[in-house]
């Protein structure tokens, strides 16, 4: 397991490993592949980031507000050196490139990134939770990453991706 140090408002990684982590992505306004298709471009040329696999892009109703278009769903591997807490400023920052704005809760939005593991971490803060959440709940997340990463192993319990994806939605 990494180990890390409180750094100022993040963490800093101390062994300087690199860590395998999954990322979400989905948008539904705009040209919903072409921004899925820029953010993980913009992933790509971001320092310490090795874009290592890209899940097929998925077409999914949207969940809690659903008043709002369809939304477009992929997962991508990366390889980083970043800790979680760069990594998650990253995605923030793509966001904010990708014109992303926070009006409504889970509603409409041209990009959203999510960290959905890192490493073997389990981490929960104000402002990160990793794993995420609700990923287990959600067969849009759960699908593309059990088509990149099927013996990925969920932190908490030590149970592949493929094994929780077959029990929640098989």
């Amino acid at each position: 397991m990494l180990q890390w140090k409180l750094a100022g408002k993040g963490m800093k990684e101390v062994n300087g490993d690199e860590v395998i982590a999954y990322i979400a992505l989905g948008s539904n306004l705009g040209d919903r592949k072409a921004q899925l298709d820029l953010a993980i471009e913009l992933l790509r040329q971001a320092e310490g980031i090795e874009v290592t696999a890209v899940s097929t892009f998925m077409d999914t109703a949207p969940v809690g507000y659903v008043d709002q278009p369809d939304f477009l769903n992929a997962v991508v591997e990366l390889q980083t050196t970043l800790s979680p807490y760069t990594l998650l400023s990253v995605c923030n920052s793509i966001e904010q490139a990708l014109k992303r704005k926070r009006i409504v809760h889970w509603g409409p939005r041209t990009i959203d990134l999510d960290i959905l593991l890192y490493g073997d971490l389990v981490l929960t803060t104000e402002n990160l939770t990793i794993p995420h959440p609700r990923m287990l709940e959600r067969k849009f997340v759960m699908q593309p990453l059990v088509e990149i990463a099927p013996k990925a192993l969920y932190p908490p319990g030590k149970r592949t991706i493929a094994e929780l994806y077959q029990e929640n939605f098989l």
